[in-house]
């Protein structure tokens, strides 16, 4: 496992300048006052070894790590830190395990994102976060424990506890990159799955294009006979609208005539509207005036008629106030004469509870008096009751308590007496026993026996463990290999298939051409290709639009140039080519080539190998023009070699599947002996265990044996000391008992003074009773005094702001008829 040796700090949050932290074998512990930057080392752990969440780190965001500055020093752009490792055992993963100490280490810059290195070399986030999930740590790893986290692993859910288990079992590393191997499958499958849709949407553009290329075809037949129509329906609508136009002029005269007349009725009709014109303005300022006027009469009628309706609105309104004004005059009067019968039966009131109290003033005395008597007498008989009944209890106590004494004495006697009987039966038992010798040297035996099976079955699981990773080495090897056979053999199929569509495309069922009767010699392709160019595309059949005819052979055929082969040397075809073939010359120098131009004769050419043409009229062509026919060709070829590729993927394929099968199955095979491995040894573990716990267990019987006797015999002398203790304070206790006096005497006292007291008490109740009596009465004719007073008060200001009242309401009335007779005589002024 790799250990922490040293942890690295420059400005990564409060820890602006560069801080070490030495991590010792043993036990390392930081101690410090709360905001020291314990918690900030803690981050830092987690931060270098691939923590992604910024909330992990208490912040908003990841720059947050930075020092953000203080009122001293400015912030800082960068924070690092690095973490030492070692590495000494090399089980680090392959590509960093090539020296003893790994320096991790992971740099931020502000607003730019983090970078990690390993010994310097800049790594992905992932390579460290696998380097330490290997090590069954990382930054979300148990083995940091923080504020919480116990209490979340214990209620933890079972998926959770699984996750536990395997960081335990140091296969952390293994299920990241499962995950990682699933995430690359699913997206190859889901790349696949969009390569098939491509295809199929090429095919059904290809479709669509050779529609297109016979509908274009057709296109161009028609739009020539749509031209000549369309030149021929021009020029007759040429000829038409030239009659037209002669017409058109002819009836342009007789309109122009026309307008001419028109247009001197118009200048007279013109003078007239001048003229009257000019004696408008006149009758529009007399209409003005008339209208203003008319406007002024209408606005006053309106005004008159407002103001009658406002008026007779005003009268209703008045005599609802007068009406208002009575209704309230009347509940003046009203509230007065309640006012003065109020005051007059207050003042009634208040003599009479005058009167009464002077009458049981004397009465109040003779009472206080009989009071103080009783109250004096009753405190007497209480005191000397409670001196009397404190000494009864106290003696009953007393008495109570040491016969509980006693009892309990007497309970601790028999308990000593039984456990010192328990321990002279121990010690005789143990003294008795025989001694275990021969237990312990047949319990030696069997344990070295024990042991010897552990370290077995532990070779024997250790060598199945090695033998199941080797099993699991080849069958990934194996299913590696396959996968990447059947990856060539699948795109080795695709080409085929778009090599094949591609020709039957091009082909026509119907005429097939010549190029698949040919057969050519490997490398003249493209001399193959120029020399015939389009007319390999023509057919054999000779009913075809396009096709070769069978004729003779010519009497006298022109020979080609010295220096040259005729092309028909290197490629097998039909009879039909015989005559272009044979004219065909086939050179290897261009140089050469284009000296025997000249003495080619009509009907010969010459062709390079690499696809250069030289024709007797005086026509070439150079290689690096690509034509049609080549490029056909070159598919053929290509599509020849695939198809050979192709078997040999397959073939290969098939064999590297039957490999992987066989590998799978000695890595299952293995995978159960190391299963039956692991459950001999834990047999043997446990058996071992147990024989050990065995001898442990009869040496500490025989070793305990003797400190029991000695534990035994003090324990004896001890429960006889305490016998003898508890037999003296036993007689101790009786001796107490004897001197205290007996408590009839003293409860018969108490009875009758509990009498004479009850009798006394009743007395002082009543005294108190009637006293208290008085004294409520009294207080409560002084209360009602006061509140007669202030009702009187009350009473008087009543009456007195009723009379005020009174008089403006009759002056407001007064004013209210006034005004009522006004409005009565304002609409006769109006009319």
């Amino acid at each position: 496992m790799l250990r922490f040796n040293k942890l690295r700090l420059s400005g990564f949050k409060s820890f602006v300048d560069g801080s070490d932290l030495e991590i010792a074998l043993g036990l390392t512990g930081v101690v410090g006052p709360n905001g020291c930057g314990k918690s900030n080392l803690v981050e830092a752990l987690r931060w270098v070894m691939g923590e992604t969440s910024a909330k992990q780190m208490r912040g908003s965001e990841m720059d947050d790590v930075i020092f953000g500055g203080t009122n001293d020093r400015p912030a800082r752009n960068i924070a690092e830190v690095i973490l030492s490792l070692d590495n000494s055992t090399r089980i680090a993963p392959a590509q960093f395990n090539n020296t003893d100490e790994l320096e991790v280490s992971r740099r931020i810059d502000r607003e730019k994102g983090s970078t990690y290195r390993v010994n310097g070399h800049e790594v992905r986030a992932r390579d460290v976060q696998l380097l330490f999930a290997d090590s069954a740590t990382g930054a979300r790893s148990t083995a940091l424990v923080s504020q919480g986290k116990i209490n979340s692993i214990i209620a933890a859910k079972p998926v959770e506890r699984r996750v536990l288990l395997e960081e335990a079992a140091g296969i952390t590393g293994l299920h990241s990159r499962r995950h990682e191997a699933e995430l690359r499958l699913k997206g190859a499958e889901t790349n696949l799955e969009r390569l098939d849709d491509i295809l199929i949407t090429l095919e059904a553009q290809l479709t669509h294009l050779k529609k297109q290329v016979r509908q274009a075809t057709r296109y161009r037949n028609i739009s020539d006979h749509i031209r000549k129509a369309e030149a021929t329906l021009f020029f007759l609508r040429w000829t038409s609208n030239e009659k037209i136009l002669e017409e058109a002029r002819r009836d342009f005269q007789e309109v122009e005539n026309k307008v001419k007349n028109l247009t001197g009725v118009s200048a007279k009709a013109a003078a007239l509207q001048a003229k009257n014109a000019s004696d408008l303005p006149n009758h529009r300022q007399k209409e003005i005036e008339a209208s203003a006027e008319l406007q002024r009469l209408t606005i006053t009628r309106d005004g008159l008629d407002s103001e009658e309706k406002r008026i007779k609105e005003q009268l209703i309104e008045c005599s609802n106030r007068i009406e208002e004004t009575a209704i309230d005059i009347n509940r003046e009067e009203t509230l007065i004469k309640d006012s003065d019968l109020a005051l007059k039966n207050l003042e009634e009131e208040r003599n009479n509870i005058q009167n009464t109290a002077n009458n049981e003033k004397d009465a109040l005395n003779e009472a206080e008096k009989k009071l103080t008597k009783a109250n004096k007498v009753a405190n007497e008989l209480e005191a000397e009751l409670t001196l009397k009944t404190d000494q009864a209890a106290n003696n009953e106590a007393r008495s109570s308590a040491l016969a509980q004494k006693i009892k309990e004495l007497k309970i601790r006697k028999e308990r000593l007496e039984a456990r010192r009987q328990v321990i002279s039966n121990q010690s005789n038992q143990l003294k008795s026993e025989s001694s275990e010798t021969t237990d312990m040297v047949i319990a030696e035996k069997r344990l070295t026996e024990a042991q010897n099976n552990r370290e077995k079955a532990r070779n024997i699981s250790n060598s199945a463990e090695i033998g199941r990773t080797t099993a699991i080495n080849e069958a990934n090897k194996a299913a590696t290999a396959t996968h990447d056979a059947i990856s060539i053999a699948t795109r080795l199929k695709a080409e085929i298939e778009a090599l094949s569509e591609i020709q039957d495309a091009e082909d026509l069922n119907k005429w097939p051409p010549v190029i698949d009767s040919l057969g050519v010699e490997a490398g003249y392709e493209a001399a193959l290709a120029v020399a015939l160019g389009e007319d390999l595309s023509a057919s054999l059949d000779e009913e075809a639009p396009s096709h070769w005819r069978s004729l003779n052979p010519l009497e006298t055929q022109p020979a080609l140039p010295e220096g040259t082969r005729p092309l028909s040397e290197f490629v097998s075809a039909p009879s039909s080519l015989d005559r272009r073939l044979q004219q065909v010359g086939v050179v290897d120098d261009d140089t050469k080539a284009q000296q025997l131009v000249t003495s080619l004769v009509q009907g010969q050419r010459i062709v390079s190998l690499s696809g250069d043409l030289w024709r007797w009229d005086g026509f070439t062509v150079s290689a690096i023009a690509t034509t049609p026919a080549q490029t056909r060709l070159e598919q053929r070829k290509r599509l020849k070699v695939c198809q050979n590729q192709l078997n040999q993927a397959e073939e290969k394929a098939k064999t590297l599947k039957n490999h992987h099968i066989n590998s799978m199955a000695a890595e299952e095979e293995a995978r159960k002996n190391e299963i039956i491995a692991r459950d001999a040894s834990k047999e043997a573990d446990a058996a071992y265990s147990k024989e050990r716990d065995r001898v442990a267990e009869i040496k500490e019987r025989s070793a305990g044996r003797i400190s029991i006797l000695e534990s035994l015999s003090e324990q004896i002398i001890s429960v006889a000391t305490d016998l003898e203790h508890l037999a003296k304070e036993e007689k101790d206790t009786f001796d107490l008992l004897a001197e205290i006096p007996k408590a009839e005497g003293p409860r018969e006292e108490i009875k009758k003074l509990r009498e004479k007291l009850a009798r006394s008490r009743s007395f002082q109740v009543d005294s108190q009773s009637r006293h208290d009596t008085f004294l409520r009465a009294a207080e409560e004719r002084k209360q009602r005094i006061s509140n007669i007073v202030s009702d009187i008060q009350s009473w008087s200001a009543r009456k007195q702001i009723a009379q005020t009242q009174l008089q403006q309401l009759i002056q407001r009335q007064k004013s209210l008829n006034q005004e009522r007779e006004r409005l009565i005589q304002r609409p006769e002024e109006i009319q």
